[in-house]
């Protein structure tokens, strides 16, 4: 089995910290909204560019996941 990159395994690693707390993750064009009422949609557009997750409740956006490298600053995040 291939090795996977570190943005795959990144994205594991998120998918299964975000299903641990509740979240049903899914793909942005595969949304479904009927499967729960918390989602997290990945690859989701913005007007701002596509972030890594949109979370929503009740289909309400209700904030974003931006994976970044271990060490990274966070500059302009909305707090």
């Amino acid at each position: 089995m291939p090795e996977l990159a570190p943005e795959q395994r990144a994205r594991q690693q998120i998918d299964a910290q975000l299903i641990a707390s509740g979240w049903a993750v899914q793909d942005y064009k595969q949304f479904n909204p009927s499967v729960g009422r918390g989602i997290a949609l990945r690859e989701a557009p913005l007007k701002s560019g596509t972030c890594d997750y949109l979370l929503l409740v009740d289909r309400n956006a209700v904030g974003v996941v931006e994976a970044k490298k271990v060490g990274t600053l966070l500059s302009g995040v909305a707090g």
